[in-house]
């Protein structure tokens, strides 16, 4: 009997990996790395963010073109004609081109304009490094979303089996007259309620693998397991470390650094509306005018000097405007500040869910091993008498639930990592590379 005890409970523990390996074929299977390579081609969002981007430099360049000279071409052409009620008439035409310059060489607000813009670069590339991130961080959910529902429905199916197994049993043991009908019944009831699971996790999963399948633009993705044993990463720094980085790097308050730098030139801008302007500019201008038949005349000029314009009035809308840049000013230093509070509440709520996690882990790594023993015992205790049917089912369901939980709570961590580093501001794809490393080869 012992032999084949433990014949049974082999059985019984591969019952789970042979299911789970059916769900998942490893020929077919893509790496994290392989399908973040496609995402970044095909993500809308991201190739929006990119895009704005790339188009951030020439806003920059047209700001810049302020301070740069400024040529002009005009040309005129017409004809007049003179019909006085006594004396001669005349009839006349003309036309005449000129070419005028104009070179900025004192404007504050212009200055002023050229900052903010430039200062646009900083934000926009923030505005990338925040899709980028969002990016990697939708994948990895939607990566182990899919895992975690294969491992759902391996689990559930395995608990189907197992239940027909001692429905099976059930059923010989009322017809020879050891056993109720109740426990037939019983585990009837439990083998129904198990195929409305499964019918509920297959869904689960197909939806699971359309949402993964959208975000790379591929169809069939299936992605690669866990490697089992693992040894899953938790961060070696302190909650303090990462709170100092993301007030710092994260792209959020980059952003709003951006904004509040940019009020501060706003005002500057409003102050420099009351400051005189000076250009350089220059004119070269030529004409020839036909007054009548043999009388014709031809006119050229140029000019060069130095345009200084002085604001003496405005009406008052000077002083309102830079008493309204201050208010603004003080309303952009306000939001900076609450940016990077919430920031800091994000980065220590990630850091700790992690840590809760990755205990949880740990956990059900130990509730795993006792609930199998349980199971064991409880069927022992079944054989010989003094169990009754319910409490093998109960066994076996408390030891898949368990298994299912454990499975999902892996991928907790290995995606809470990443939520960490993005709470931090500080993701990037070679922490797709690093989680890659806990995939089955």
């Amino acid at each position: 009997m012992p032999a084949a005890h433990f014949r049974r409970r082999g059985s019984r523990a591969s019952l789970f990996a042979t299911v789970l390996a059916a769900l998942a074929p490893a020929s077919h299977a893509q790496s994290l790395v392989e399908l973040y390579d496609a995402a970044q081609g095909y993500d809308a969002t991201y190739l929006a963010a990119r895009a704005l981007y790339e188009s951030a430099p020439y806003r920059v360049e047209q700001a810049r073109a302020l301070n740069r000279p400024n040529v002009r071409a005009s040309a005129d052409i017409g004809q007049a004609r003179t019909d006085p009620v006594v004396g001669e008439r005349f009839r006349g035409r003309g036309f005449g081109a000129a070419i005028a310059g104009r070179q900025p060489l004192y404007n504050r607000a212009n200055d002023a304009t050229i900052s903010q813009q430039e200062r646009t670069l900083v934000s926009s590339l923030a505005d990338l490094d925040s899709a980028g991130q969002d990016l990697i961080l939708r994948l990895g959910q939607a990566y182990f979303d899919v895992l975690a529902a294969q491992d759902t429905l391996a689990t559930t199916r395995a608990n189907k089996a197992a239940i027909a197994e001692q429905l099976a049993s059930a059923r010989r043991n009322f017809e020879v007259g050891t056993a109720t009908i109740t426990d037939s019944r019983e585990a009837q009831a439990r083998f129904d309620l198990a195929t409305s699971q499964e019918i509920a996790a297959e869904n689960d999963l197909v939806i699971r693998r359309i949402a993964l399948d959208q975000l790379v633009g591929r169809t069939d993705v299936a992605p690669r397991g866990l490697a089992l044993p693992v040894v899953l990463p938790l961060p070696a720094e302190s909650v303090d470390a990462f709170v100092s980085r993301a007030t710092e790097e994260h792209p959020a308050v980059r952003r709003a650094l951006v904004a509040y730098e940019n009020s501060r030139l706003e005002t500057e801008k409003a102050r420099a509306q009351g400051l005189p302007t000076v250009d350089a500019v220059a004119e070269l201008s030529a004409g020839r005018n036909t007054i009548a038949a043999n009388v014709t005349g031809n006119s050229t000029g140029a000019s060069l000097g130095l345009q200084i314009n002085v604001p003496l009035f405005t009406g008052g809308a000077v002083q309102n405007r830079i008493r309204e840049t201050l208010l603004l000013e003080e309303r952009s230093r306000n939001e900076l500040d609450a940016t990077r509070r919430l920031v800091t509440q994000q980065t220590r709520q990630a850091y700790y869910s992690l840590r809760s996690v990755a205990a949880q882990v740990t956990a059900l790594e130990a509730a795993e091993a006792s609930s199998q023993l349980a199971l064991e015992a409880t069927r022992l205790g079944y054989r010989v008498g003094v169990r009754v049917n319910v409490d093998v089912l109960n066994a076996q369901s408390q030891l898949f639930q368990t298994q299912a939980q454990l499975a999902r709570a892996r991928y907790d961590v290995l995606v809470g990592n990443l939520r960490l580093r993005q709470a931090a501001g500080t993701l990037t794809p070679s922490d797709v590379i690093n989680t890659d490393r806990f995939l089955a080869r």
